[in-house]
């Protein structure tokens, strides 16, 4: 697997890199925004939020208007607020120095087999108007294609999976967001809301109280 380190501080990444790489991992390191955004794109990225030229969030939101390539966000912030901002902005996971490189490894190989796992087999699903291609990530509406950001295209290829069914909030966020923390639900809302004005109408993706979302065709 390869991965793409973004850390700019020379004693953190050295020995990162260096202990990955004794698991077997091919790391690239860089040491700025710029050059994460111009490097090759790799199996899953580690992205300091703390970079020189601009902030790992910044680097985050530009590849998730490209790329669904995994990204762990690594950082020393601990609040909830960023945890929540890096979920926001398409990070699959995020990890608070200091940590134990075992700690890092499993969540590395968590995100891979998550993203690995995720829905596949019906690559072009038809729900009324809508139609969603897997294999080419494209959506239509009535014909109209609209662009999705990658969590976006995710949430709503989870939900037309089974169009009508009751996806669990506890679900979305395990295989869209890859991560178990409820209190993360928040970026759920902000895609939804982001979703149902690109498809033109509110009663595509509907609420239900307590549970979770159902997409339905607007009557």
């Amino acid at each position: 697997m390869k991965l793409l380190l973004v850390e700019d501080e020379d004693s953190i990444a050295e020995p990162l890199a260096e202990g990955l790489r004794r698991e077997g991992f091919a790391v690239e390191r860089v040491a700025t925004g710029k050059a994460a955004l111009d490097a090759t794109e790799p199996d899953l990225i580690l992205l300091d939020v703390g970079l020189p030229d601009m902030d790992g969030f910044s680097v985050c939101r530009e590849l998730r208007t490209r790329s669904s390539v995994p990204i762990i966000m690594v950082t020393a912030k601990g609040e909830e607020v960023d945890r929540v901002v890096g979920l926001e902005v398409g990070a699959d996971d995020y990890i608070v120095k200091p940590f134990g490189i075992r700690e890092l490894i499993a969540r590395i190989r968590a995100v891979s087999r998550r993203t690995a796992e995720r829905p596949t087999s019906r690559q072009a699903v038809k729900v009324g108007p809508l139609e969603l291609d897997s294999r080419s990530r494209r959506v239509s509406v009535d014909g109209s294609e609209i662009e999705l950001t990658p969590k976006e295209f995710d949430l709503l290829a989870l939900l037309a999976t089974d169009p009508g069914a009751v996806v669990s909030r506890a679900r979305i966020l395990e295989d869209v967001w890859q991560t178990t923390w409820l209190g993360s639900a928040k970026t759920i809302d902000v895609h939804v809301a982001a979703l149902r004005k690109k498809l033109g109408h509110p009663s595509w993706i509907e609420t239900v109280r307590g549970i979770g979302l159902r997409l339905n065709v607007p009557t």
